[in-house]
């Protein structure tokens, strides 16, 4: 067996391989990975800095294992490496101390003025009266998602006797394992934090979390540290802030672009950078290569799975049959999350007629449902351990009643004390539909961007809503509209050609005939 690297890690990494009598191929200074012969390699070890493309495992026939050193996993196929039965794994324990330690000694920097310092007297200055700083007794630090680095950030803060507001939408509350957190909204936290630290995976909706209006909200003498992802702090807005005095201070470990050599944040008011240290010690560093070469060693000898990303199914034309009830799946876990206003209590996901590999079926909606909260890491093989550890209770089950239909796929999301149930189905050999929605029968492909309304069963609401939609030029494609009997209620899932603004959805909401308004995408 062989294992190609194409990013360096440590020499005991590598050797743990070899102890295994793996041979290990080292083509860390030889780039592109495009050039490179792929053609026996059984496992593959990168870093950030190679790019692992679906031609690159088409090219691999004998590829087992993709291992990430790392966290990250946007230079991999994961699709491609799924189709072609290529387990990719990551290490996202290994950096979690290191980045955690980084965040609190930005914090401390901040506090202490001790990049202003520094530069002072690199300077020839002695300004000592000029950087007067804060202690963190007493403050409050809002602590911006709530997983692992942000618990252990929290845990080393609380000896400081501060005061810790937390927010994270798919934390309950009433799970979290410190019970001296405060989770909050997100605007409470930013109203009331005197530092705020982040630690969100990056995904449509946490880029550009901390916008403008977002900054505006915090104290002026508040401070703010990145060091999760780049572009969940506008940097335009921060930039601003800093600068017009909105906020006192920033740290940021991470950016928008890197490598970071020419930005207008350098010279603004009390900024503290470091160039992506988060994970960069020894001990991080060893840790990644170690744990790598250990999972794909496992994997190879023993095809033991740790830390795994997708779906390893030896029958690929199993996988093959199931992919349209997958995306199915997976569709109505997208819609699900879009819907829910709060953390989950519980799914249940139901399968019926010739559809009986519900488990498969249930990792795909969680996938899909989880992808939002967690970015792309979610995917088959973690999907069920990552609702878990959120606090999602799972039920599947596989119904031998008679169905009007051939196969059916039924999920219902709990939260709050109320459910919401979709139901989906494939017609012919693959075109998925949306059959049933809260109550409502539907026939509505599960693509596109929709406008969701709940309205009064009158007269003109559709006439109403098209007038504003056609207004701003947003083009209508399809309307489906659901009614109940002994209802005065009705839905309307309005298909449109491009996105609409909080602004428009808060105007069609406004009509009195309609109740509620909100947009959904599904890809």
């Amino acid at each position: 067996m062989k294992v190609l690297v194409t990013d360096p890690i440590s020499d005991e990494g590598k050797q743990i391989l070899m102890d295994a009598d793996i041979k290990v191929e080292d083509a860390s200074e030889e780039k592109p990975s495009s050039k490179l012969d792929l053609s026996d390699i059984d496992g593959w070890i990168v870093r950030s800095g190679t790019t692992v493309t679906s031609e690159n495992i088409e090219q691999a026939e004998n590829l087992r294992v993709i291992g990430r050193a790392g966290v990250g996993v946007d230079n991999i196929d994961i699709h491609a490496a799924t189709m072609n039965g290529v387990l990719v794994m990551n290490t996202p324990d290994a950096n979690t101390i290191s980045a955690t330690e980084h965040t609190v000694a930005l914090i401390l920097a901040l506090a202490r003025n001790v990049h202003k310092g520094y530069h002072s007297m690199f300077h020839g200055k002695w300004e000592r009266e000029k950087l007067i700083g804060t202690e963190l007794r007493n403050k409050t630090i809002g602590v911006v998602g709530l997983g692992k680095i942000g618990t252990e950030v929290i845990k080393r803060l609380h000896p400081f006797k501060i005061n810790v507001l937390g927010f994270d939408p798919y934390i309950n509350k009433n799970n979290y394992e410190l019970d001296y957190v405060e989770i909050v909204e997100l605007d409470i936290l930013c109203k009331k934090s005197d530092f705020i630290t982040i630690h969100v995976p990056k995904t449509d909706s946490t880029v550009g979390l901390f916008d403008l209006d977002r900054l505006k909200m915090m104290k002026p003498t508040a401070q703010i540290v990145n060091c999760a992802r780049g572009g969940i702090i506008d940097e335009n807005a921060l930039l601003v802030a800093l600068n017009d005095g909105i906020i006192s201070g920033a740290a940021l470990d991470v950016f928008e672009s890197e490598p970071v050599t020419d930005s207008p944040l350098v010279k603004a008011n009390n900024i503290l950078f470091t160039p992506h240290l988060g994970a960069s010690t020894v001990e991080a560093k060893q840790g990644v290569s170690t744990a790598v070469c250990e999972q794909v060693r496992d994997y190879l000898v023993n095809e033991t799975i740790g830390n795994a990303l997708n779906i390893h199914i030896s029958d690929m034309d199993l996988l093959k049959s199931l992919e349209p009830y997958l995306k199915l799946a997976e569709q109505l876990g997208i819609l699900h999350q879009q819907i829910a206003a709060g953390p989950v209590d519980s799914v249940s996901i139901s399968t019926a007629g010739t559809l009986k590999e519900i488990n498969v079926i249930t990792l795909a909606f969680l996938k899909g449902f989880l992808k939002e909260i967690h970015g792309s890491t979610v995917n088959y093989i973690n999907a069920a351990a990552v609702a878990e550890s959120t606090g999602i209770q799972i039920e599947e089950t596989y119904s031998h009643k008679k169905i009007d239909y051939s196969n059916l796929i039924s999920t219902t999301v709990c939260l709050n004390g109320e459910s919401l149930t979709i139901r989906g189905s494939l017609f012919g050999e693959a075109l998925p539909r949306i059959i049933f929605f809260d109550g409502f029968h539907l026939d509505l492909s599960p693509v596109g961007q929709f406008l969701l309304i709940y309205n009064k069963d009158v007269p003109g609401v559709v006439g109403k809503v098209g007038t504003l939609l056609g207004e701003i030029n947003v083009n209508i494609a399809g309307y489906q509209l659901g009614r109940k009997e002994k209802s005065d209620i009705a839905i309307g899932l309005i298909r449109v050609d491009s996105d609409l603004s909080p602004e428009l959805i808060e105007k069609i909401a406004s009509l009195d005939e309609v109740i509620s308004a909100k947009f959904i995408a599904l890809g």
